[in-house]
């Protein structure tokens, strides 16, 4: 198997958690791939000899973005509920069941074209690992195609039967989702999700399904706290969940809960800007020891973007966080969201996902927002996307 030496770049994030540096930064750095992994990181006046070389040009490379949060199978559009929330009529999730409608009438074709064109998104903007859930169907046949169409693109996908209620007696949906959904899903799924949040599931109910897929083998997620205060985030805490999602409305006691459980508070920036609801605080997690992890949730409603170095920008801006403490978090904590240590660090052994940007430093991701700053992606070693 052949060797790549990556040489001429001009900062190099590695993440690697032994350095002094939050982003363990290298400086006129050289890395070498071999069989789709980091074999080698140092200066590039030591580099060794390998098969092949590549000049990056003295180009800023990150590891690949880890994006731990999105619903990209789904049919329909949305925008005029876009254009109405800006109007200034206020967002309640309620737009969820007219894409559960155009995703029943979809073929798989039609999804999986969709899927395919929303990761090629991603993938020119950096972003290698994406966790996709289903949730967009909400019938036995329609969450297990949609998770046998998502896995066709990524191994992290989620089961998300309980998005919504999508009529009738909320009991026996939980029954449904709990017994024949959570069947015919599980083959498909890594990981389980609810929302747990006013008008979706409870705190009883989201502890019900999540111990249910536990018991199918299946990890815990959750959405909570995102249209306001709730029982959530000490739920996903008190069951040791990996990581709990949105996290924009909390208490004292919700953040000491998240620092001594070790959950990951991911956030999801996208969401906030495309409602005009207030920001969640990472600038307060972050002070209080909380682990956090920045995703996209692209999705056809709340945040159809499917860009990271976006959510880096709005995160820097409006979230308190620094330039390095987002990238971080969309890299390194995305995969500890993920419950993963081979993707989101640049060391040897890690894989191969990288990403060179057309900057000097991984700083222009937030200090030049909107604009297409991702020169190239690579999976494994092997370029996906060039600019």
């Amino acid at each position: 198997m052949s060797s790549t030496l990556f040489t001429g770049i001009g900062e190099l994030v590695t993440n690697d958690p032994q350095a002094a540096d939050l982003l363990g930064v290298r400086h006129h750095a050289a890395l070498v791939v071999e069989r789709g992994r980091v074999a080698w990181v140092g200066s590039a006046a030591d580099a060794p000899a390998a098969d092949v070389a590549y000049d990056l040009g003295g180009r800023a490379v990150l590891p690949g973005f880890v994006d731990s949060h999105s619903h990209l199978v789904f049919a329909g559009d949305r925008s005029a509920e876009f254009a109405a929330r800006m109007a200034g009529e206020p967002y309640a999730a309620g737009g969820i069941r007219t894409t559960v409608a155009a995703t029943r009438a979809a073929t798989d074709e039609q999804l999986a074209a969709n899927l395919a064109r929303l990761v090629g998104e991603m993938r020119r903007q950096g972003t290698t690992t994406v966790e996709v859930k289903s949730g967009y169907g909400l019938t036995v046949r329609d969450e297990a195609r949609s998770l046998a169409i998502a896995r066709q693109v990524t191994d992290e996908t989620t089961f998300l039967g309980a998005h919504v209620v999508p009529d009738g007696d909320p009991a026996a949906y939980v029954a449904l989702v709990t017994g024949p959904m959570l069947e015919a899903a599980r083959k498909h799924a890594r990981w389980i999700d609810v929302f747990c949040e006013r008008g979706a599931f409870d705190a009883d109910q989201a502890r019900t399904i999540l111990q249910a897929g536990a018991a199918a083998g299946l990890r815990g997620r959750l959405h909570a706290n995102q249209l306001g205060p709730g029982p959530g985030v000490r739920l996903a805490a008190e069951l040791g969940l990996v990581a709990v999602d949105h996290c924009t409305h909390l208490d004292d006691a919700d953040v000491d809960a998240l620092r001594d459980s070790g959950t990951i508070a991911t956030l999801l920036p996208g969401v906030e800007f495309s409602t005009r609801q207030p920001y969640p605080d990472a600038r307060r997690l972050l002070d209080a020891g909380v682990r956090v992890a920045l995703a996209s949730d692209c999705n056809p409603g709340s945040s159809y973007t499917s860009s990271l170095p976006f959510c880096i920008a709005v995160a820097v801006r409006d979230l308190g966080m620094t330039p390095a403490e987002a990238v971080h978090a969309a890299t390194a904590g995305g995969a500890a969201a993920l419950d993963r240590d081979d993707v989101g660090r640049l060391v040897p052994g890690a894989r191969a996902d990288f990403l060179a940007i057309d900057a000097p430093s991984h700083v222009h991701l937030a200090y030049r927002p909107g604009v297409p700053l991702v020169a190239g992606t690579w999976v494994g070693g092997r370029a996906v996307a060039t600019a």
